[in-house]
């Protein structure tokens, strides 16, 4: 089915000729005549770094609001697909148009309710097509799904943790895995602490690391009850220590390794009022 709606020709040309530009300059990065001897020594592993480099700093530059970095760093990570492509075609195994054409004809199969005729009446209707659309692309009927573990077990293995905790616990809350109120999650917390506590008392690392993921999985679960996004939230405070850290050495004259636990406490609390956070 053609899409009905498109954007200005020329601007569709402007974009496809960007596009092909781009598509050549891989192209002879990656020549075994006259390209560039890095380029030619990647292969899809090596990129694997950059890949996911590349999409935080797109993040980064979204939530700064800098236009001009949110354009550069968009540029970054579509070289990273056009590398990937280019390497794959190197080596005869895809091209970058199988790639384009893949995912529009995935992004029209998903979404009959507009390059179609069904009808939908609110969005967790279009959600539930669309997951029952995933399925059927997998071979899976709905009467018939696969296991819960089967579902969610490409999330460590696929995401950040803590995204990939955040999108465990609600599949298995969707799944009735639930407790009943947020009285029950936050005893559940204190529980996951005083164990995490008992265990800092043993000299069994390998029970400190495990109590230590139950209570931080228990702590995404009440981001998820008060509609948080933990990642979201620790990216956040992250942030928030590098300023007040700038703020404190623009406070003091040489390193801060100079004063005592006292005057740094003083000088962050100051940091911390000036920045007003």
């Amino acid at each position: 089915m053609s899409v009905s709606h498109h954007p200005d020709p020329q601007l569709t040309q402007a974009i496809l000729t960007a596009l092909e530009d781009l598509v050549k300059v891989v192209a002879q990065l990656r020549s075994p005549e006259g390209g560039c001897p890095w380029d030619l020594q990647q292969t899809p592993e090596s990129l694997i770094p950059y890949v996911i480099e590349e999409a935080y700093e797109v993040v980064a530059a979204i939530q700064s609001g800098d236009q001009k970095a949110i354009v550069e760093e968009l540029g970054d990570l579509l070289l990273q697909v056009v590398l990937q492509a280019q390497i794959a075609q190197d080596e005869a195994q895809f091209t970058l148009a199988e790639v384009a054409q893949g995912i529009s004809e995935k992004l029209i199969r998903r979404h009959p309710h507009v390059f179609g005729d069904l009808p939908v009446e609110n969005l967790e209707q279009i959600h539930r097509n669309w997951e029952a659309i995933k399925a059927a692309e997998k071979g899976q009927s709905p009467d018939n799904p696969p296991p819960l573990s089967q579902k969610v077990a490409e999330y460590p293995r696929k995401l950040p943790p803590l995204l990939a905790t955040l999108k465990l616990s609600q599949k298995a809350a969707a799944a009735g895995l639930e407790w009943d109120c947020i009285e029950d999650v936050w005893a559940k917390f204190h529980e996951e602490l005083e164990e995490f506590q008992a265990a800092l008392a043993t000299e069994d690392k390998a029970h400190q690391q495990a109590e230590l993921g139950d209570l931080l999985f228990t702590l995404v679960n009440l981001a998820r009850w008060y509609d948080l996004d933990p990642s979201q939230a620790i990216q956040g405070t992250n942030h928030r220590f590098i300023q007040r850290l700038e703020k404190m050495e623009e406070l003091v004259s040489g390193s801060l390794t100079e004063y005592s636990g006292a005057e740094l406490d003083q000088m962050w609390q100051q940091a911390k009022a000036q920045l007003g956070h």
